[in-house]
């Protein structure tokens, strides 16, 4: 095969870059909606963690993350481009990385643990001290996030009985599993140890409504979280499913149109339910659709794409009042249905809508994996990490709210941010 122009590459390569720049906002909007619906005297706090969880994440993946994840690329298509990268093991503290592509990689790996790290925090608002965060998020990133990405790169349809044409790995361009559910399911398995805030069950086990202190933040961090997927699945395409150059532009139709519809039925489905639409639900709906939308950007149709929104913003309307009243599990931002929900109804849409049989069980067995490997193993690897450094908060320290506790300062000085919801029990 002859090698193509050094420019097409180069192209390539800079408009790989700027997609993966822009994923910090999503980064970004994500800590916006996990601050805006917490209570109000844990606001700095929230922010104060997403940095922290981030600095955390980024530098254990550095040192040995990256080492265990390794790279997908072989003598492989970037953007279109037919390229020899470097694959495998780039070592601890990368040092041996082979070349710029892999290097690429790397940067979009990194930004993309981060993110998948702070969906934790919303789960766990107003109650999860910041060092017990911190020591759990270098588990995450330094073993759960890499292993499973290294698993979905290399579940080869070869154990199968037959082969398709998309591929032998699990279709995930955008990270709906390797991010999403696997930052979902570790949210699951933290709340559960966690337990629910105070106050927030009554001794009948009815729960009672907490609002989003800041709705604003809520849907400006929507906003942002938009712009930074538009580059995480156009720079997830080109990296690991080849996606020609040209085909940024349906990557960027697909994230937007199941955002829409994701955003539009959850508003539709609170109206119905509830007489009014739901600020936090319509923010939850448009995140959902943005999950979704990610393991299959790369391959699917705008309509389809409009379907997957269709479905996970229904979905996430359900599943976030069948954990918080059928499960009794208190997620203050509906993380785990958001993420973990509908990260895997993104796995399997992938695999409905590529029209291929083999890659449906390819898309199942990375949720079996989710769910049978995964989660069984962050569940007990955080598990066995509380009982050496205490997770929850005191209840003093709850009650008091975790900017004062923790920081020494409330995020809202002027205001009075304490409530009465403790004299529920």
């Amino acid at each position: 095969m002859s090698t193509p122009p050094a420019d097409n590459y180069q192209l390539s390569f800079a408009l790989c870059l700027i997609f993966t720049l822009l994923v910090p906002f999503a980064i970004a909007g994500l800590a916006l909606i996990n601050t805006g619906l917490g209570r109000s005297r844990s606001a700095a706090h929230a922010m104060a963690s997403s940095l922290c969880v981030i600095g955390t994440a980024v530098v254990v993946f550095f040192i040995w993350g990256f080492a265990v994840e390794g790279t997908p690329l072989h003598s492989e298509r970037f953007g279109g481009v037919s390229v020899n990268v470097g694959a495998g093991n780039a070592g601890l503290f990368l040092r041996h990385l082979p070349d710029y592509a892999s290097a690429l990689v790397f940067m979009l790996a990194a930004f993309s643990v981060g993110l998948s790290a702070l969906i934790p925090l919303g789960a766990t608002a107003d109650r999860w001290r910041l060092g017990a965060a911190c020591a759990s998020t270098a588990v995450f990133a330094g073993w759960t996030h890499p292993i499973f990405a290294r698993v979905s790169w290399t579940i080869a349809l070869a154990v199968l009985p037959f082969h398709t044409g998309l591929g032998s790995n699990v279709l995930d361009a955008g990270g709906s599993g390797t991010i999403n559910a696997t930052g979902g399911l570790t949210a699951l398995a933290l709340a559960w140890l966690i337990g629910a805030r105070r106050g927030k069950y009554s001794a009948n086990g009815m729960p009672a409504a907490i609002p989003a202190h800041n709705a604003v933040f809520v849907l400006f961090g929507c906003m942002l979280a938009w712009v930074g997927w538009l580059g995480l699945n156009s720079a997830g395409a080109m990296l690991y499913a080849e996606m020609p150059l040209e085909h940024s532009v349906l990557v960027a139709i697909n994230t937007t149109f199941s955002a829409a519809a994701a955003g539009l039925t959850a508003a539709a489905v609170t109206r119905i339910r509830f007489r009014r639409p739901d600020a936090s639900l319509i923010a939850n709906g448009w995140m959902a659709g943005l999950v979704a939308s990610s393991a299959g950007c790369a391959t699917l149709k705008p309509a389809t794409a409009i379907l997957t929104g269709l479905v996970a913003g229904a979905l996430v309307v359900f599943s976030v009042e069948f954990f918080e009243f059928s499960l009794k599990v208190d997620d203050p931002c509906g993380s785990i249905s958001v993420h973990a929900v509908c990260g895997i109804w993104g796995l399997l849409a992938a695999g409905i809508f590529a029209g291929e049989p083999g890659q449906f069980m390819a898309q199942l067995v990375g949720v079996a994996t989710l769910l049978g490997f995964v989660f069984p193993m962050t569940y007990g690897l955080n598990w066995l990490l509380n009982k050496f450094i205490p997770y929850r908060v005191s209840s003093d320290g709850e009650r008091q709210g975790l900017d004062l506790h923790e920081l020494g300062a409330d995020a809202y000085p002027e205001f009075v941010v304490h409530a009465d919801e403790f004299m529920q029990r």
